[in-house]
C-alpha cells in the first residue's frame, strides 16, 4: 500500500514506528551525503541526521510540516549544517583567540621570578668575565656582531675574538652549571 506524504507524516505523529523506520532508510543515506556537502565530515553528518529523525521521533505528537516530506528532511538538515559550522567556527575562532591572547601574555608568577632569577644570574657570571673577554661577549651575544666585525672594532685579530668568545663560554658554562635546567626550560 502506497501513502501519501500527509497519511505518512499523520502514522508518524501517531507513533507509528514501521512507518518512521521505513521514512528513516528512505531518506537517510541521502540526507546524510547531504549534510556530508556541507560539513566534510561524514561521521558529524551522520550525527545530524540521526539527531533530526530522533528528534522527529520524540516530538511526533507536535509534528507539523506543512511542505512536503522530503523538502522538510533537507531544509531541516540544512539548517542543523548551518547551525553546526556556525557553532565550529565560533569554537575556532575561541580557540585561536585563547591561543594568541593566553601565550602573548601569561606568564606564571613563578615564570616570571626564575626568569628574572636567571637574567640575574647571567649578568652577574659575564661581570666575572676578564674584561676583554667581557666586552668581546657583549658584543658577540648582545650587539650581535660577527667575529669580524669585532676584531675590526678592537683591533684584534679574527682569532683572537674567537678564542676570547671560547673563553667566556668556557667559565659561563661553569659558573651558570647549576641553572642550566632553567636556561633550557626557557628556551623551549
Amino acid at each position: 500500500m502506497i501513502l501519501s506524504e500527509q497519511e505518512i507524516i499523520s502514522a508518524i505523529r501517531e507513533g507509528n514506528e514501521h512507518i518512521f523506520e521505513e521514512t528513516f532508510r528512505k531518506y537517510y543515506q541521502s540526507l546524510c551525503t547531504y549534510a556530508n556537502s556541507m560539513l566534510k565530515e561524514i561521521e558529524e553528518a551522520e550525527e545530524i541526521v540521526q539527531n533530526l529523525f530522533l528528534s522527529i521521533w520524540e516530538k511526533r505528537s507536535d509534528l507539523e510540516i506543512t511542505i512536503s516530506l522530503k523538502s522538510y528532511l533537507y531544509r531541516a538538515v540544512h539548517n542543523h549544517c548551518l547551525n553546526r559550522i556556525k557553532h565550529l567556527k565560533i569554537r575556532e575562532e575561541h580557540q585561536q583567540y585563547a591561543i594568541n591572547f593566553y601565550d602573548a601574555s601569561y606568564e606564571s608568577v613563578s615564570q616570571t621570578v626564575m626568569k628574572n632569577e636567571l637574567e640575574h644570574k647571567i649578568e652577574e657570571a659575564i661581570r666575572k668575565l676578564p674584561e676583554q673577554c667581557q666586552l668581546i661577549f657583549r658584543m658577540s651575544r648582545f650587539e650581535e656582531l660577527k667575529y669580524h666585525e669585532i676584531a675590526e672594532k678592537l683591533e684584534l685579530s679574527p682569532k683572537t675574538v674567537e678564542n676570547q668568545i671560547g673563553k667566556a663560554l668556557k667559565i659561563l658554562r661553569v659558573e651558570l652549571a647549576e641553572y642550566l635546567p632553567l636556561l633550557l626550560f626557557f628556551l623551549n
